[in-house]
């Protein structure tokens, strides 16, 4: 059995004994499990409506889950994703009501100020993980907040629109990503994800630059005795990583919103790193668990209308899930052989 085969099935039993245990605990409520389960699938796939739902939920996890990937390859954990994610949104939107340009020109150069909200993001606690060797998981994990924080002041001191509500000025139509369906604000995001996800898995399995980070993930001992520049090339994947991350911002700004407000997008991205997690840092196997997260979160809205549980039922059963799989991640590392001492991550 290959290594990977090995974490997957591991992983597949942690997702399993999360489920059994959120099943204990919606017992506990006096709920039927059986009938939570069927309520959740009817809210995530009952319908036309539903289905875009789910998927629109979806795509700003699987946005910020290749973003995860990218890090976690080249064996870094980019934690910051949420607070990239809040200063691509506001940097998008900030351009999409700010200037008039025509609707491609408009949208493209939106995008391209989100991911580079990202990058500017990671920036800092990149250079001090090249330089200083600072542990990457802290220092982006603090600047969530701190972007958090920032772009809440801008939107209510700065650039608020008229009237009670904390948000900006709405974007421009110019600057919005197009949608699927009239009933849905479904949009050109979730292509945009699917083929980031498609790109990124094949930079990883067929370029040099691609094995270079994957090999650095793997033993960065072995890579460094290989010519490989750990500390520069570690700085350029979370680079890398905080630009996807901005971008899943802008997708939602531009794509959903068409403005940015306070609480913008809450927990995208901290689910973004859960699901590369769950795919064990598969760009494709991210495709199937945002999926999975983006039908728990869609299914949940359901749940308090057709049973006595609540939907914070769901941030429960999420949690199992991040124990169990951080428990078999812990495991299966302390299992492996002698040269795993050398990993950071093995993913």
């Amino acid at each position: 059995m290959t290594d990977r085969l090995a974490a997957l099935s591991g992983q597949a039993l942690a997702i399993l004994l999360a489920l059994a245990l959120g099943a204990v605990v919606i017992l506990t409520v006096d709920e039927n499990p059986l009938t939570v389960l069927t309520t959740l699938l009817r809210g995530a796939f009952g319908s036309p409506d539903r289905i875009a739902g789910t998927l629109l939920q979806a795509t700003p996890i699987l946005v910020c889950g290749i973003a995860a990937c990218i890090s976690l390859r080249g064996g870094l954990f980019n934690i910051g994703i949420e607070g990239q994610l809040f200063m691509g949104g506001f940097a998008a939107a900030w351009v999409g009501f700010s200037f008039a340009l025509p609707p491609f020109i408009h949208l493209a150069v939106a995008i391209v100020f989100a991911a580079f909200a990202g990058l500017l993001w990671i920036a800092i606690p990149a250079w001090f993980r090249a330089r200083y060797n600072a542990n990457e998981v802290v220092s982006t994990i603090l600047a969530n907040y701190v972007a958090i924080l920032i772009t809440s002041y801008l939107t209510i001191n700065i650039f608020k629109a008229p009237g009670g509500l904390s948000e900006t000025p709405p974007i421009l139509p110019s600057a919005w990503l197009p949608e699927f369906f009239s009933f849905s604000r479904l949009n050109w995001g979730l292509v945009i994800g699917l083929v980031l996800a498609v790109a990124t898995h094949f930079f990883f399995l067929r370029t040099a630059s691609g094995y270079a980070i994957s090999e650095m993930g793997a033993n960065p001992k072995f890579a460094e005795y290989g010519g490989i520049d750990i500390k520069r090339q570690g700085f350029f994947v979370l680079l890398a990583s905080g630009a996807v991350g901005g971008l899943a911002g802008g997708i939602e700004a531009l794509g959903v919103h068409h403005r940015f407000m306070e609480g913008f997008a809450p927990g995208f991205g901290f689910d973004g790193v859960i699901a590369a997690l769950l795919a064990n840092g598969s760009p494709l196997g991210t495709i199937v668990t945002a999926l999975f997260f983006g039908a728990l979160r869609n299914g949940s809205l359901l749940l308090e209308v057709d049973t006595t549980a609540s939907r914070e039922i769901i941030t429960v059963v999420q949690a199992l899930i991040i124990l169990a799989v951080s428990a078999q991640i812990t495991i299966r590392r302390k299992a492996s052989d002698s040269t795993a001492g050398e990993r950071r991550w093995k993913f």
